[in-house]
């Protein structure tokens, strides 16, 4: 999701190729071997399979509306390395509690929220993470809280959370995040080419 946002953003078009994570393509494994998405292949030799910097490499071509203002702040890297560390981490034991072993998803889901309520503190200060409009800062973090929202939609919503549910709205309702989520047909070797956006 951060990566296609910073994509679209940019105007940058580039081959979408809907994959299930279960019945990966040999071509994926082929030019990356970790298994994971998104990957992006620029060149034969060339692949950026990070999501972070593929916001990185999408921005830096176009950047319209300003968002990597916030990649170098201080206040950004200790966001993005509390959301892709400790929140993940918490966050897959919740969700996913099934898939792993002795694990109790009421404990991750309160360590979960310990991010929630220094996003929720931040959110004080301005209408969005780094200032009053949307950063790479804000698309980086949200598709995690989103995750951990869907995860119990009822009791997230009757959290005491005024901040962080007006920001995370203003994302879920937005044409930007609408149009990233379209669905697509999962991709099989020799099919039609889907560009994006």
């Amino acid at each position: 999701m951060r990566a296609r946002m910073a994509v679209k953003i940019s105007n940058q078009e580039v081959e979408l190729r809907e994959v299930l994570l279960r019945e990966k393509p040999q071509s994926m494994i082929d030019i990356s071997s970790k298994g994971t998405v998104p990957v992006l292949q620029l060149a034969p030799n060339q692949v950026i399979d990070e999501s972070l910097d593929v916001i990185k490499w999408a921005l830096s071509l176009n950047d319209p509306f300003n968002w990597k203002r916030s990649s170098d702040a201080e206040k950004s890297k200790e966001f993005i390395e509390m959301n892709d560390g400790d929140f993940k981490h918490h966050l897959d034991r919740y969700k996913y509690s099934k898939r792993y072993e002795n694990e109790d998803p009421e404990h991750h889901k309160e360590k979960c929220l310990s991010f929630i309520n220094e996003i929720e503190k931040e959110l004080n200060n301005s209408r969005f993470l780094y200032d009053n409009n949307i950063s790479s800062l804000d698309i980086s973090i949200l598709p995690f809280v989103r995750q951990f929202r869907a995860a119990d939609m009822q009791w997230f919503d009757s959290l005491d959370k005024p901040n962080i549910k007006m920001w995370l709205n203003n994302f879920l309702e937005s044409d930007l995040f609408k149009s990233i989520m379209m669905k697509y047909p999962q991709w099989k070797e020799g099919d039609e080419k889907i560009i994006f956006p």
